[in-house]
């Protein structure tokens, strides 16, 4: 029986290896501009400008980069506060409690130096954010999109969200940074759904599958495919051991960012967190799965059910409606925050 245990927590532990692989002033940019008049409205006359330069968007990154480097070094996520916020902060801090326990850092943690492309927004308001795409790794991992926002005019800008762009990845086109962008809204109009319906739709459709009813709304996608290959590997063999799993998907209120691109779509980063429960069959234990999930359990006392809560990043293209084009996740980040017996 030990031995059947032993053989389900290495097959499951393989399943999630595949998965895994998928300065600054108190102000950093413009203060607010007046509200136009009415005469400004109607003939266009006053013009939004960039918040940023792209050279102040390299010394924010520098700094949030440098901040990472050291809290990386130390294997110490109390470093980060100040400079790392959002679901950055709860991926990084779970990251970095993983290293200390294992004396090693995942290298999905690499956040390459040089930029690739950079999206400045134009907004008067606060908070705001800056939308950053970065380099390959050095060893050929793929590129990292970043979002940074600056809560008010008197805070930093903070990292809020990373996802690792999918191979072969369609983005949107902005304008050049020295015309910027327009942030957008949860609820924008005029696109095929809103940025947080779409949020929603695609937790559903991690939810139930092709079963759900926005199954045809959404392209294929990496982060979905992976997903449902470990689940299937894991049902297999739960199915020979009489044990169970669930998994639920749940959208993190106002945990989102949308920037509005050229060509009248959103590109939209949100946090979707799940948990998962794997229960053990025929008197047996249910353990840690996976280096990660051993770090994060610690000490802990095994039983016949284990949750793991995660932590899910998701970066989607919401097309203009219209189109005829569907919803496209274009990046994703998973990291388990949180392993405990039931």
């Amino acid at each position: 029986m030990m031995g059947k245990a032993r053989g389900f927590t290495r097959m499951v532990a393989s399943a999630l290896t595949v998965l895994a692989a998928i300065s600054l002033a108190a102000c950093e940019g413009q203060v607010p501009k007046p509200d136009m008049t009415n005469d400004e409205a109607s003939t266009g006359q006053v013009k939004e400008q960039p918040d940023l330069t792209e050279a102040q968007e390299k010394r924010i990154r520098t700094g949030i980069l440098e901040t990472l480097d050291k809290a990386n070094e130390a294997k110490d996520p109390s470093g980060l506060a100040g400079r790392v916020t959002g679901p950055a902060l709860d991926v990084r801090t779970s990251e970095l409690n993983i290293a200390k326990a294992t004396d090693k850092l995942d290298p999905k943690t690499t956040i390459p130096k040089e930029m690739t492309q950079v999206v400045i927004p134009t907004d008067a308001s606060w908070p705001r954010s800056v939308f950053t795409i970065t380099t390959t790794t050095e060893d050929q991992q793929s590129k990292r999109l970043l979002v940074m926002t600056q809560e008010s005019a008197h805070s930093n800008y903070q990292l809020w969200a990373v996802t690792r762009l999918f191979q072969g990845a369609k983005l949107p086109k902005f304008a050049v940074p020295r015309i910027g962008s327009q942030m957008g809204k949860p609820q924008d109009k005029g696109l095929v759904a809103t940025p947080q319906e779409a949020v929603d739709r695609y937790a559903d459709l991690l939810q139930s599958g092709d079963a759900s009813k926005y199954a045809d709304s959404f392209a294929s996608d990496f982060f979905r495919q992976d997903l449902n290959k470990l689940s299937q590997t894991v049902q297999e063999g739960m199915e020979r051991n009489k044990g169970t799993q669930t998994q639920t998907f749940t959208p993190v209120k106002d945990r989102i960012a949308v920037m509005r691109s050229s060509d009248g779509g959103d590109l939209v980063v949100a946090q979707i967190n799940s948990e998962w429960t794997r229960q053990a069959g025929e008197g047996r234990d249910s353990k840690p799965a996976s280096d990660a999930e051993k770090a994060l359990f610690g000490d802990g006392q095994v039983t016949s059910t284990m949750k793991v809560t995660y932590v899910n990043v998701l970066a989607f293209y919401v097309p203009p409606a219209g189109s005829g084009q569907q919803i496209a996740a274009v990046g994703a980040e998973r990291q388990p925050i949180k392993v405990e017996a039931l």
